[in-house]
């Protein structure tokens, strides 16, 4: 069963995952998520500090600062990402929100096939502002991949790992629909809750989306396919989905 929290700070509630992220976020009563998508990545110092900058000129506090969609130049090694998720956790600390090794903001990473960036950057990022006549519910689940997370590695636990076989692609793609369903669930919400559903990969899935995708998931809203590598090496589809009220660009 899911670990919900709150971040009471910052207005939203949050699915405690990794240190690097939460599976998701929520708005609580009284506020709603917005999300910003900027005119051009940025990498991370310059990105944080235009997050800062929007957040302060909105009148929010840093710690509603919620969630992240970050674009990165290539799949990491496991040590990599180590190190990738250190240096931006320190951020997260220093604005009072990473706290006691836990981190309530959701993100998704993922990696460019075409024209990637020549670092890891901010694509888009979301916070809560308060909101009173919210009718729906505002959610971003985190980009989750064919692997269970707080495992000791990727490697060993990462589903029909190697195999792009049609059945191997079924497989990581059926694990990572019923994650986000799993998730969806946590925040009280459902695939019919949801405004917008991206997919990553560069494997060929066109045969799987009707059936295991859109069917059982988010066919009245659609879904957008990112022509993305998910953020390690050897994982080969992410998922991640959401419903804000505006959309800032």
């Amino acid at each position: 069963m899911a670990d919900v929290r709150v971040a009471a700070e910052g207005g939203y509630r949050y699915i405690k995952a990794v240190f690097q992220y939460s599976g998701g976020v929520a708005a609580q009563p009284g506020f709603a998520i917005e999300r910003a998508v900027l005119s051009r990545p940025l990498p991370l110092p310059e990105g944080f500090a235009a997050i800062k900058a929007h957040l302060t000129r909105h009148g929010r506090p840093l710690t509603a600062f919620c969630a992240c969609e970050l674009r990165s130049p290539a799949p990491f090694s496991e040590q990599g990402f180590k190190e990738l998720n250190q240096a931006y956790a320190k951020v997260l600390q220093e604005w009072g929100i990473h706290r006691d090794g836990e981190n309530p903001v959701a993100r998704s990473n993922v990696c460019p096939a075409i024209a990637p960036p020549s670092a890891v950057s901010f694509y888009a990022f979301s916070y809560t502002v308060p909101e009173d006549r919210r009718r729906r519910a505002n959610f971003v689940v985190a980009g989750g991949a064919e692997c269970p997370e707080g495992r000791p590695n990727y490697r060993d636990y990462i589903v029909a790992r190697g195999d792009t076989s049609p059945g191997g692609l079924r497989s990581k793609v059926r694990f990572v629909v019923a994650e986000m369903k799993n998730r969806l669930a946590a925040l009280d919400a459902s695939w019919s809750d949801a405004s917008a559903a991206q997919m990553y990969t560069v494997q060929n899935i066109g045969d799987l989306v009707e059936s295991e995708i859109l069917r059982p998931g988010p066919a009245h809203c659609g879904l957008t396919w990112q022509f993305c590598r998910p953020p390690i090496v050897d994982l080969e589809f992410e998922m991640d989905v959401r419903a804000v009220c505006e959309v800032l660009v």
